[in-house]
């Protein structure tokens, strides 16, 4: 049975070489004489792919030497918890700009601070981000967060919306770019600190990335254990306890690929491709598929619609799956569809989405 086109939001779908190397390399890894998922995480062979991934990403990402990369276990929602433990004092302001049900999720991770929501879209349910002047932001906060891609509600900050990233001032601008990272060049530079889970864009779930300033790292931040302390982490090249290996390397794999394929520039092109021929299917159906996020803050990796009628809903998935397409019904927070369309999946794989939607349409319209 040939392999689907899989739009999943994540865990999402993964680069064929990618699965492939990483089939070779689950029986014996190199001249280890062993499973890559079996040698120490001390032991020389590990430590060289922990290391060659940290040197890829840097590569992919043009990381500036000043910022530390850390590989922390878990996902997003882990880093959120952590991120004011490590630099926040215990009851001191940080703000947040929640543009979508994970920027509310990452709210529910605070304790022990002082949360001001300086601006949100839910008034309007999500469809658009809060103009930059309109947001209420605090002199003395310990950071900003923004979520810069919101993988249910599809909004993300493009450069229609305003200045991409938003100026923050002198306080650090903090982003979860979970669901974005890699797709486009970014200018690290311009933010304290970048963290993602890796089930998006960069690997398989259960390992993170987070990307930080390294002055930052001398902030006090609140009393937590070793294990919760960015700092310890940096020190044991993310090593404290043992860490998961095996998505540790699969990320570095996909790293390494992402590279291959030339990197975010041709990321940022086969986006932009991407996304709009999904868009424009939608835009161009009459009414019988939509979107309702404001154009200028449609995201290009999550893209939701709705069909005419609910009841049509089943029969599309149906459907879908039986040409080879997957993933595609939406998150419950809003139903409908969605079609995540990250790095791994091809101009190939929308084309053939946008095709079955033209032809559901015209048995359905």
């Amino acid at each position: 049975m040939a392999r689907a086109y899989n739009f999943s939001p994540g865990p999402a779908a993964l680069p064929e070489a990618v699965l492939r190397q990483a089939q070779a390399d689950m029986l014996e890894w190199g001249d280890a004489r062993a499973s890559i998922v079996e040698i120490s995480h001390r032991g020389p062979e590990f430590l060289q792919v922990a290391r060659q991934a940290e040197a890829d990403l840097r590569t992919l990402l043009a990381i500036p030497d000043d910022y530390a990369v850390l590989f922390p276990a878990g996902g997003a929602t882990t880093q959120q918890a952590l991120i004011a433990l490590n630099f926040a004092d215990a009851g001191q302001r940080v703000d947040y700009v929640v543009s979508g049900h994970w920027g509310k999720t990452a709210l529910k991770q605070l304790v022990s601070v002082d949360v001001n929501i300086a601006a949100s879209g839910e008034a309007d349910g999500f469809r658009t981000i809060p103009a930059r002047e309109t947001w209420r932001l605090s002199k003395d906060a310990a950071y900003v967060h923004v979520t810069a891609n919101e993988t249910i509600h599809g909004v993300e900050f493009r450069p229609g919306w305003g200045q991409v990233p938003p100026d923050t001032g002198e306080v650090p601008l903090f982003a979860d770019f979970s669901s974005s990272i890699a797709s486009e060049p970014i200018d690290v530079s311009k933010y304290g600190l970048i963290y993602a889970g890796a089930q998006k864009n960069l690997g398989p779930v259960g390992i993170s990335v987070v990307i930080v300033r390294r002055d930052l790292l001398e902030r006090a931040g609140q009393p937590r254990a070793d294990i919760f302390d960015y700092r310890s982490q940096l020190a044991n090249e993310s090593m404290l306890n043992t860490p998961p290996t095996w998505n540790w390397y699969v990320l570095g794999q996909t790293v390494r690929w992402m590279i291959e394929q030339g990197g975010t520039a041709e990321f940022d092109r086969r986006s932009a491709l991407k996304s709009k021929l999904l868009y424009e299917a939608i835009d161009g159906s009459g009414g019988f598929y939509r979107n309702d996020v404001d154009p200028s803050v449609r995201s290009r990796m999550n893209v939701p619609f709705f069909l005419v009628d609910a009841a049509l809903d089943a029969a599309f998935l149906d459907g879908a799956r039986e040409a080879g397409l997957i993933g595609l019904k939406g998150h419950r927070v809003l139903g409908g569809m969605r079609a995540s369309i990250y790095n791994a999946m091809p101009v190939a794989g929308v084309q053939a989405l946008v095709d079955y939607m033209q032809e559901f349409r015209r048995h359905h319209g």
